[in-house]
């Protein structure tokens, strides 16, 4: 939780930390300006609780938002400093910071270095200010940062605003059911009212619609049917028509308009009728999601979740990444991540991982599955979890598990 961070960076011997970065979303920048939306600005904290936000005088207003401390990089000599640079803007900005850092009553110590800027500056201006600037030692964590430290749990606010965002998401995964159920059956394909078949594109298209009626956002949802549902990170072709009878893998992980809190969920539907195979193995995904569960215990390992999952699935003849770590059929990924800011957040929930303790303010997915494209099918499951003030995984993606997606007839009777 932020309110860890000044102990994180005892623990990491880190005087200040320095949160830079352009115009991309910036989970680092959002997460420590409370989600003030603003498009440049650099933040500096010191470890006894101060911080600083360094913006430009478009966004002050903006920027006050964070409930820090604000002022322009005018006011703290940044224009001076560029001309002094003659416009070298790597040259600018570590003079800039020098500045900055005197006007904290910061002259020398460890600095943390965190967040979105192109490679190619980066690089380059962790090079000049390890040059320039030698009173300080700017440091790189390796993973997990400080940052994803702090984010690996949520207060009772992000909590709240996550639980929002859930509750939308879930809606609007009702609605794309229930616009599928009412197309009718034309051979193997499915139409809508003007007679025309329905394609991925149509539902996708009521999905984003939907998702931003509710201020929400999507960041590249999975509909993927057939042989491309055996593929876990395949999108889905928009021009693809409906079918009848094949699976659908339909992975739905939108955040808050702008950026800001995700959540993250996935279903696996087949429309009118579930083949036996697809059947079998969504039973058996289905069973490892209900292990999952059960391993599930506060302050244990998380990978011993994911290991429970693995012994169930291999039993049932298929193939996983600990059996078979090249394999691209069966059960190929971990079981979980964490989710916020970013999509993929701590903690891991994989066998490859050790260190991962399951805590009260974690949110968490757990999303077993099968693949299998040359067979054309794949099956996943998913749901988004908070680990609550009891210690207990509480699903915040509650929206039903069935396989099949019934179709109606004109009289409103399922065909």
């Amino acid at each position: 939780m932020k309110s860890d961070l000044d102990r994180l960076m005892l623990e990491r011997q880190l005087d200040a930390i320095v949160v830079h970065g352009g115009e991309e979303f910036n989970p680092a920048r959002y997460y420590l300006s409370n989600g003030a939306q603003i498009t440049h600005g650099t933040i500096f904290k010191l470890r006894d609780g101060r911080g600083l936000l360094v913006c430009s005088r478009n966004e002050v207003e903006e920027a006050a938002k964070s409930g820090l401390e604000v002022k322009t990089d005018v006011e703290l000599g940044y224009h001076v400093r560029y001309k002094e640079a003659e416009g070298d803007n790597i040259k600018a900005t570590l003079l800039h910071w020098s500045d900055v850092f005197k006007h904290l009553g910061l002259h020398g110590g460890r600095i943390g270095l965190y967040g979105v800027w192109t490679i190619n500056q980066t690089i380059s201006l962790y090079r000049a200010l390890a040059d320039e600037l030698p009173a300080f030692e700017f440091v790189v964590d390796e993973k997990p940062t400080l940052i994803e430290e702090a984010m690996l749990t949520k207060d009772a606010d992000e909590i709240a605003r996550i639980r929002s965002v859930a509750e939308r998401t879930n809606a609007v995964m009702e609605l794309a059911w229930e616009r599928i159920s009412s197309l009718r059956v034309d051979g193997d394909f499915l139409l809508d009212e003007s007679g025309r078949r329905a394609t991925i594109g149509d539902i996708k298209d009521l999905v984003r619609r939907e998702l931003v009626a509710r201020d929400l956002e999507d960041t590249g949802m999975i509909f993927a049917q057939g042989r491309d549902a055996g593929f876990p990170h395949s999108r889905g072709e928009a021009e693809t028509p409906l079918r009848v009878g094949q699976a659908i893998v339909f992975d739905l992980f939108p955040r808050e308009l702008g950026g800001g809190y995700h959540h993250d969920m996935t279903r696996t539907w087949c429309i009118g009728y579930a083949p036996p195979e697809v059947q079998a193995d969504y039973d058996t995904v289905m069973e490892a999601f209900d292990i999952a569960i059960e391993a599930f215990g506060l302050n244990k390992p998380a990978h011993l979740m994911h290991e429970a999952v693995m012994d169930h699935i291999e039993k049932a003849g298929h193939a996983t990444t600990r059996t078979a770590p090249a394999t691209t059929e069966g059960y190929v990924h971990g079981l979980g991540h964490g989710v916020g800011i970013e999509i993929h957040e701590e903690p891991s929930i994989t066998h490859l991982r050790r260190d991962d303790v399951l805590q009260i303010g974690n949110i968490l997915t757990i999303e077993p599955g099968l693949y299998y494209p040359e067979r054309g099918y794949g099956v996943r499951v998913e749901d988004m979890f908070v680990v609550d003030e009891s210690g207990q995984l509480v699903s915040l993606s509650p929206f039903r598990k069935d396989l099949v997606i019934p179709l109606k007839c004109a009289d409103g009777k399922t065909q």
